[in-house]
C-alpha cells in the first residue's frame, strides 16, 4: 500500500496542530518534490516522505522517541519498509545510515528547508521570493541566527547528494518559491 498525498496529510495533522511544524513538512514536501522532478524519481513517492517524515515530533520531540516512535505507526498502518527507513535515517542518532537518493535528499532538505525559511522571515520582505543564496550562506557564518540549525548539517546534507552547497541551496530556495503562498513566504510580493 502506498499513501496518497491526502492520507499523508490526514496522519500529519492528526499528530501536529502546530502552524509552523506544518508549514515545515510541507517546505520539506515542496523540495523532496522539487528534487524528484530534477532526478527523475517518484514525485508523489518523495513528496509524502517529506509530508511525514516529523509528523510524530510535536508529541514525541526527544531522540528517544523521534522519528521511532511514528516509524511504529507508520508500520502499523502499513506503510512500505522504504518510507519508514528513510524517515529513521533522516535522524543521525536513529542509527540507521542513509543509502539511497529518498534517504540523502531528506536529509539534506530537513534542515535546509528550516532555515531557508528562518531566512526568508528576517528578510524586509519576509519572502523567499527575493531571497538569494549569497544571503543564506551569509546567515550561515552567523552562528546566532538560527542556532538550533546545524551548519554542519546544512554542509553535509549538500555532500551526501554531491552538490556544491551554493547550487543545494538555490534548488531548495527554487523549490520553495514554487510554494510561496502555502508556506506563508509570499511576503510583500
Amino acid at each position: 500500500m502506498f499513501p496518497t498525498r491526502d492520507e499523508a496529510w490526514t496522519l500529519l495533522t492528526e499528530y501536529t496542530t502546530g502552524e509552523s511544524l506544518k508549514k515545515h513538512a510541507l517546505a520539506v514536501e515542496a523540495a523532496l518534490r522539487g528534487y524528484a522532478r530534477k532526478l527523475g524519481e517518484n514525485e508523489p513517492e518523495w513528496g509524502v516522505v517529506g509530508l511525514i517524515h516529523d509528523f510524530d515530533y510535536e508529541r514525541w520531540p526527544d531522540p528517544e522517541n523521534h522519528p521511532f516512535r511514528g516509524s511504529e505507526i507508520l508500520k502499523e498502518r502499513g506503510y512500505p519498509e522504504h518510507i519508514i527507513r528513510a524517515i529513521l535515517s533522516h535522524a543521525d542518532y536513529s542509527g540507521v545510515s542513509r543509502e539511497t537518493p529518498l534517504e540523502h535528499t531528506l536529509f539534506a532538505c530537513d534542515e535546509m528547508a528550516g532555515f531557508l525559511t528562518a531566512a526568508s522571515l528576517v528578510r524586509p520582505s519576509k519572502s523567499i521570493l527575493d531571497l538569494e543564496v549569497r544571503s543564506v550562506k551569509k546567515r550561515m557564518k552567523d552562528k546566532a541566527f538560527a542556532r538550533a540549525v546545524s551548519r554542519d548539517d546544512l554542509r553535509r546534507g549538500a555532500e551526501e547528494m554531491k552538490l556544491p552547497l551554493d547550487e543545494h541551496i538555490a534548488n531548495v530556495i527554487g523549490f520553495m518559491r514554487e510554494q510561496a503562498v502555502i508556506l506563508g513566504l509570499q511576503g510583500s510580493f
